[in-house]
């Protein structure tokens, strides 16, 4: 598997800038939305310069790495065996004036990512890249080692799957901080103070502890 290879479903703002941190970081980016890759591709190729847009099964076929960076609402349009034995990192989140006011992914008590992981059986889901904005997303990466690097904290399961999203949050230009189980994904959702969290080390950790 090659590890600095990813594909993104959703071409919004977040999608875009994770394609865009992708590319920066040396990764080869696929992306695709539920819109026609022609329609995307001058936004792809001025916003993300060097990601390729494509359609939601080409990227599916060539990627062993997929973030979802779509609307939850949307997600279930594409529940196939596409996914299988994928590492998917999801970046959504509940968000009733996009989604509705009908919550069908989270009850309160427990993380969006497991309904997700529920719903893709034979995929490896790691929660990730939810809770910053993607306007700090794309104005606060840092080159590795330098100081004063930001948070981005994700749950998962999968030990592989945990260690490679390490490993592409440095590279994104993040500090990467492991919470735990998948459940523990419900810290990082809308409702909880860590969501929109904008922060270094040390102050995400205060918080963190705080809700325990």
């Amino acid at each position: 598997m090659n590890d600095k290879k990813i594909g993104i479903i959703g071409a919004g703002k977040l999608g875009l800038t994770l394609a865009q941190l992708g590319v920066q970081a040396g990764y080869e980016v696929m992306i695709a939305s539920s819109r026609a890759p022609e329609a995307i591709a001058l936004t792809v190729d001025v916003l993300a310069p060097g990601a390729l847009a494509v359609d939601t099964a080409t990227l599916l076929s060539a990627n062993e790495t997929v973030i979802l960076a779509l609307p939850l609402s949307k997600f279930s349009h594409l529940l196939d065996d596409s996914f299988s034995h994928k590492l998917v990192i999801d970046a959504m989140n509940y968000w009733w004036e996009v989604d509705g006011q009908e919550n069908n992914f989270s009850d309160g008590a427990s993380s969006s990512s497991e309904k997700v992981q529920q719903l893709l059986p034979d995929a490896r889901v790691i929660k990730a890249f939810n809770h910053m904005g993607y306007h700090d997303l794309a104005d606060e990466a840092r080159a590795k080692g330098e100081a004063k690097r930001k948070v981005i904290a994700f749950a998962g399961n999968d030990e592989a799957g945990i260690a490679q999203v390490t490993t592409m949050i440095e590279d994104f230009g993040f500090d990467p901080l492991f919470l735990g189980p998948l459940a523990e994904g419900i810290k990082l959702e809308p409702g909880s103070e860590l969501f929109g969290a904008n922060l270094e080390k040390a102050a995400f950790v205060s918080i963190l502890q705080k809700m325990k």
